[in-house]
């Protein structure tokens, strides 16, 4: 059987950062600890001195092959998927949908025969449900039996629940021990405001934020925490982007709610000037909900630390420049959402280097709580003995520059052009194969479905 020895790195995990040795025998960890050593059989030694050991990180929101706004993301699982592993994301979780009028085992059918093409990261799939009936309650158990542990729900667009259907699916899926994510936004907000868009303001992308306004989404977070304490379902706001849900979520977690947080790169990075420069600018971050205001970025990072945000996912959802122009003359049209699956882990790393986060935390946020909270705490997100050999090691003295020039999304842009970056992802391991080395060669095609338990507590 083939064996990996990596010598003398800095093994990070949420609690403390050490100086160890790691043996890999397979796809697995076989050994953890200090001067390990081989006999009988020729193993491959990695000199890692210096350099840091991370856990594989867990992206749990990505948007693959997903058709939308008039069009279909340009990253299918085949390039995402090369993307997410390009940055040390070794496992992804794909929102599947359930479209009005098919059950969830055709929507699960439809996301799984996506990654026919070749994964080149280990995969799930959250379950979206748009169409809640009789037949889809019932067969609610049994995605939580094929391993789809882990559900999506909208409060606004097409696919949106009422608040009697969003009820039924959380008490249903609350009685098989499964999470829920809910997309936090007022429809009727959102649509009233749009409606008083009028001439040259339909061309404005800054419209886009002015009407997908901060107390949209902290209303619906507000009312899915009650709804998920009623029900009893554990309940994700994902990608929380401003001061006021975050409000929300620190009150149900003070309240001892099920209730947790997640964040994404873009809300951490940039404010909404973004919005106020040239059309082809400003649509690169048209996102939903929008990229909130400077007061927003300093709330997000606070929470970072102290715990009221659990997870950093992308909520990648890439386009080209053409895509995007389709809303120039409208910008209800414009493609909602941006690429960063590929960017996230040296973001966050050199977060750390500027004392932003401590380097424990970026593992919480990264790996171990998002290997908890999606049902893969029993495999990923922990550099343990009998867990996958998922392994991302970075150099803290070399640096990265992101720029389109060296971006593996099919994008035709990069949202984080020219951002200079202290750290270096030095390689990346996917259940034992080096499938990243120095250069950002890729061995594609490794990766496989994964079928998930039900979620744990983070705290």
């Amino acid at each position: 059987m083939r064996k990996v020895l990596l010598k003398n790195g800095i093994i990070v995990s949420g609690k403390k950062c050490y100086t160890s040795d790691v043996l890999i025998e397979g796809e697995k960890i076989k050994k953890v600890g200090k001067n390990i050593k081989v006999t009988g059989s020729l193993c491959e030694v990695v000199d890692c001195t210096g350099k840091y050991i991370f856990p594989g990180f867990i992206d749990g929101h990505t948007h693959f092959d997903l058709s939308v706004a008039g069009t279909t993301t340009i990253d299918d699982f085949n390039s995402g998927t090369k993307a997410a592993i390009s940055g040390g994301t070794t496992t992804i979780i794909d929102y599947g949908t359930q479209y009005k009028g098919e059950t969830l085992k055709q929507g699960l059918k439809n996301w799984l025969n996506k990654a026919k093409d070749g994964v080149s990261c280990d995969f799930g799939v959250h379950m979206s449900i748009s169409d809640w009936n009789p037949r889809v309650k019932n067969e609610v158990k049994d995605m939580v039996k094929a391993g789809v542990t882990s559900f999506k729900l909208y409060t606004t667009y097409d696919i949106k629940l009422d608040d009697d259907d969003m009820l039924a699916a959380l008490t249903e899926i609350a009685k098989c021990k499964g999470i829920t994510g809910v997309h936090c936004e007022n429809d009727g907000i959102i649509k009233d405001l749009r409606s008083e868009v009028k001439g040259t303001d339909n061309k404005k992308v800054i419209s886009h934020a002015l009407t997908r306004p901060s107390v949209a989404e902290a209303d619906c977070v507000n009312r899915l925490s009650y709804m998920s304490h009623i029900t009893g379902a554990a309940f994700l706001a994902v990608h929380v982007t401003c001061e006021e849900a975050l409000n929300e979520v620190k009150l149900a977690k003070k309240k001892g709610y099920k209730v947790y947080g997640e964040t994404c790169p873009q809300y951490l990075f940039f404010d909404d000037s973004v919005y106020n420069k040239s059309f082809d600018e400003s649509s690169k971050y048209v996102c939903a909900p929008p990229i909130r205001k400077k007061k927003d970025i300093k709330a997000l990072w606070k929470a970072l630390n102290d715990g009221s945000i659990d997870i950093v996912s992308t909520d990648h959802c890439s386009f080209t420049k053409k895509q995007k122009a389709l809303g120039k003359n409208d910008f209800r049209k414009i493609p909602g959402g941006l690429n960063g699956v590929e960017q996230r882990g040296i973001l966050l790393f050199d977060a750390v280097q500027k004392k932003k986060i401590s380097i424990e935390r970026m593992c919480e946020l990264l790996s171990e709580n998002p290997a908890k909270l999606f049902g893969l705490w029993d495999r990923k997100g922990f550099v343990k003995k009998g867990y996958d050999a998922d392994l991302v090691i970075i150099d803290p003295k070399k640096t990265t520059t992101l720029s389109l020039k060296n971006q593996v999304s099919k994008s035709d842009y990069c949202a984080f052009e020219g951002k200079k970056l202290k750290g270096k992802i030095d390689g990346v391991f996917l259940r034992g194969k080096q499938v990243v080395d120095q250069n950002k060669n890729i061995t594609d095609g490794i990766g496989k479905y994964i079928k998930r338990k039900v979620y744990k507590d983070v705290n």
